[in-house]
């Protein structure tokens, strides 16, 4: 990670009420930069089982709250430079949903692979120390 941005988001209040009852999903969310607004896509809020016909669609982008110059300074940089907007958590603050974006390096091919084969030889390995 080489830089972070504390940002807030826009919901509809069936989106708070499922954010405060804690069933978020940020696994698939990244930013992306669209005409000079900063959207966060693939976040997966659950519908909120109490709002009935007014609830929302779990995973619609929801524009992120920046100033111009944040916008231009942090997420153009991610653009050019092809890093990449992740989302690292979300939380309240005063009262109001924050969102803290981070600008991270993407992994190579070569770098997935490599991480792939350590998770199947730690599963392996914690499988064979089960069985014995």
């Amino acid at each position: 990670m080489l830089d972070t941005l504390e940002c807030g988001i826009v919901l509809v209040g069936s989106e708070v009420k499922s954010l405060r009852k804690g069933t978020l999903s940020l696994d698939d969310a990244y930013g992306r930069v669209k005409d000079g607004e900063v959207w966060l896509i693939g976040c997966d809020i659950a519908e909120y089982v109490q709002a009935n016909q007014f609830n929302h669609d779990p995973k619609r982008p929801r524009k992120l709250l920046m100033h111009r110059r944040e916008v231009k300074k942090f997420a153009n940089r991610a653009f050019e430079h092809g890093l990449a907007l992740v989302p690292l958590k979300m939380y309240f603050k005063e009262g109001r949903a924050k969102v803290l974006l981070g600008i991270c390096k993407g992994r190579k091919l070569y770098d997935k692979r490599d991480v792939l084969k350590q998770k199947t030889m730690q599963r392996d390995i914690s499988r064979a120390m089960r069985r014995g």
